[in-house]
């Protein structure tokens, strides 16, 4: 215990450190929700990967590999880091131009008037605060396993934690400290796999006594199932606010794309090895083990504490720097979109400094409360990366490439895709969950958008290609 104790004290220390440093810096709210479009290669690299690589990572994908093995890669990581390598590839330059804070602001600019309310309230608390609840209830376990502290009390120290780093450092803080995380994080889990291979006699031996399922790229569910999940999955990470706080806080295009294909591909080299671990640790842990405390396990009985603390330091840093970006995502979108969007078009600096920090405490304390009284929020978690994508994803690509979209089209394409992905669960229809609401959202976006004409608060213009337009002027005039 007393170095678990030892390498949380001075991890705190050094968060405070930062938090306090940069609380006293941060003079506008620009800065401390976005960092004043102006963040460097190497942090936007690593707060890329630190985010990326949270409790799921550390968790929920070390038990997947232990229950289905390297075929949830396919199913959940790869599909992911592909659509997000997609995003920052084709759009991260476009995007970075518009110099926005949150996706909704994408809409409020096109549409004008309310049309960023629907898709500002699904990322602010339908995906938020069930996500920053699971990084509260991943620290409160940390504090078991290493401390011994109840997990109700785990809780309570976690969301104090948290807050107080957020509140203080904003986005600023969030992205250096990250730059640093994501050197802990890969020493982390690198060290926990080949600890684990050791511990497994070899990869001779792996691969000489594990069923061929569990090495399989489709595992035990057929390569349809496979490709059908993935496309249900990977779309969400489009329109991940996390990775558009990351493209809009470079401090240009260059940067926001090069950083943020660096980014990617480090963090999916990464997620190989919790899926692995999983896989090796079927050869020396009980089978009937808890999925979700097989990290846990593996990294108190494999590693001596002096080692496993730095693990257990590792897998904290991603909680901390996953729960930070998603209380900032929330309050992004309830201080821009929200507040100054709908209520005070005029407030001035002071009062949206005042109204981010406020909206970072209703944040955090939301989070709280789904963390001690939703008893399934990893349901609850799948439901708002579903309800995301389907709401957002076409309305997303429509404003970036067809000038025809009306505002009337995207918020009853945003409402009828929420609809058709609520109730699909009653209707016993033979279409993937996902899929579905994706079929709803093309569909009514493509249909209403024939049918009705342009409001009046309209800029009628496909984001995608004026942009690219733009550029292209924009290099004539520089030669």
């Amino acid at each position: 215990m007393t170095w678990y104790l030892s390498y949380m004290f001075i991890y705190f220390i050094f968060m405070f450190a930062m938090g306090f440093y940069y609380f006293f810096r941060i003079k506008t709210y620009e800065e401390y929700l976005i960092g004043s479009w102006n963040s460097g290669f190497k942090p936007i690299v690593g707060t890329i990967i630190s985010t990326w690589c949270g409790a799921s990572v550390f968790i929920a994908w070390v038990g997947m590999g232990f229950t289905v093995g390297v075929s949830g890669f396919f199913k959940f990581a790869l599909p992911g880091i592909l659509f997000s390598l997609l995003l920052i590839i084709a759009f991260a330059a476009p995007l970075r131009r518009q110099k926005l804070y949150t996706i909704a602001d994408l809409f409020g600019e096109r549409f004008g008037g309310k049309s960023g309310v629907i898709p500002s309230v699904i990322s602010a608390i339908i995906y938020s605060v069930p996500t920053l609840a699971l990084q509260m209830v991943g620290m409160s376990t940390i504090f078991n396993i290493t401390l011994g502290m109840e997990l109700n009390i785990g809780i309570a120290l976690s969301f104090i934690l948290i807050l107080g780093f957020t509140i203080l450092g904003g986005l600023p803080a969030t992205i250096l400290t990250d730059a640093l995380q994501s050197i802990i994080i890969i020493i982390g889990i690198s060290v926990l796999f080949l600890a684990s291979v050791n511990y497994a006699d070899g990869f001779g031996q792996i691969f000489a006594h594990t069923p061929i399922e569990y090495l399989s790229p489709i595992g035990p569910y057929g390569l349809t199932e496979v490709l059908l999940y993935a496309l249900s999955v990977g779309p969400f990470y489009m329109v991940w606010q996390s990775t558009w706080q990351r493209i809009f806080a470079s401090k240009d295009e260059e940067v926001a794309k090069k950083a943020g294909i660096t980014g990617f591909l480090i963090a999916g080299a990464i997620s190989i090895l919790p899926f692995s671990i999983g896989v090796i640790a079927r050869q020396f842990v009980p089978l009937n083990t808890d999925p979700d405390l097989l990290f846990s396990y593996v990294t108190a009985e494999l590693l001596h504490p002096a080692i496993g603390g730095v693990v257990f330091i590792a897998l904290m840093a991603a909680l901390m720097t996953g729960a930070t970006s998603f209380i900032l995502q929330g309050s992004s979108n309830l201080t821009r979109d929200m507040y100054q969007r709908l209520y005070k078009p005029h407030a001035n600096n002071k009062q949206l400094m005042t109204v981010s920090r406020v909206t970072v405490v209703i944040i955090t304390i939301l989070g709280l409360i789904t963390a001690y009284f939703i008893t399934d929020i990893e349901t609850a978690f799948q439901w708002a990366l579903r309800l995301t994508a389907t709401v957002m994803v076409f309305p997303f690509i429509a404003v970036m490439f067809w000038k025809r979209v009306t505002k009337t089209a995207t918020i009853w394409s945003m409402v009828l895709a929420m609809i058709a992905t609520i109730i699909w669960p009653l209707l016993n229809i033979p279409i993937d969950h996902t899929i579905f609401g994706f079929l709803v959202s093309m569909i009514s976006l493509i249909l209403i958008s024939l049918f009705s004409g342009h409001s009046g608060t309209e800029q009628v213009r496909a984001v995608y290609w004026e942009d690219l337009e733009s550029a292209s002027a924009n290099g004539s005039d520089d030669r």
